[in-house]
């Protein structure tokens, strides 16, 4: 499933150094192809988000019979407290949760499994350094026109995140479209943006303080990627 012409070695280089990195061509192109597919096609996506100060998740099924205009109700009261609070609004499948409770199976399953086996652990331990890397933990993602995660660090209590990942799978993204992941100092000063380009691996160290903006109304598609964590323990 990955590109096995990656340099290992230069962008473990760059994660070191800086903290985070993006790596082209990551997957095959295949296998890119399939899951692009899979993410835009066959997945029933629920609505995670944030708009009252707490977060929830509408099921996919309530989220299929949402009418537009309770969509963006809902959005534009996540852009008010978005002005002095942490909120968000995307499409979410847990795939974790999915396999767990017996969900109808789809290509994502099969992703996570491949995510857990022992030659990618062994890969994601390579690339970042960290040798404690014990499991991943993987969710699709679909960003709206509309949809945003305002600045946060990606700390959780209940798990050892050592890295963040974003397997980019939107094809002709123009940064023009938002949904650009931002990196922050500790000043909240923006310092760097990766542009979700097609087939590119997003990596970076847990804590650090990003966002995803949002996805323009004029976005010629949805933002789709394959998100999650490398966690150690």
């Amino acid at each position: 499933m990955i590109n096995n012409a990656i340099d290992l070695n230069r962008y473990r280089q760059r994660l070191v150094q800086h903290t985070r990195v993006q790596i082209p061509d990551f997957l095959q192109p295949d296998a890119a192809e399939a899951l692009h597919a899979c993410l835009r096609d066959d997945i029933p996506f629920a609505l995670a988000e944030r708009s009252d100060g707490v977060s929830h998740t509408l099921d996919a099924a309530s989220y299929a019979a949402m009418d537009e205009s309770a969509r963006q109700a809902l959005l534009h009261k996540a852009y008010v407290r978005a002005k002095s609070e942490f909120q968000f609004s995307y499409d979410s499948y847990m795939i974790v949760r999915a396999m767990k409770e017996g969900w109808t199976p789809n290509l994502l399953h099969a992703v996570l499994e491949f995510l857990n086996a022992p030659e990618f652990l062994m890969f994601a331990r390579r690339l970042s350094g960290e040798p404690t890397i014990s499991r991943v933990s993987a969710q699709g993602t679909r960003y709206r026109p509309g949809q945003f995660l305002t600045r946060h660090q990606d700390r959780e209590d209940s798990e050892n995140r050592v890295c963040a990942f974003v397997i980019n799978l939107s094809k002709n993204w123009d940064s023009d479209w938002g949904g650009l992941l931002q990196f922050h100092d500790d000043a909240d000063r923006l310092v760097e943006t990766f542009v979700p380009y097609w087939n590119t691996l997003s990596l970076f160290r847990v804590p650090q303080s990003h966002t995803v903006s949002l996805v323009t109304p004029w976005a010629g598609a949805d933002r789709l990627a394959i998100t999650g964590w490398f966690l150690a323990g």
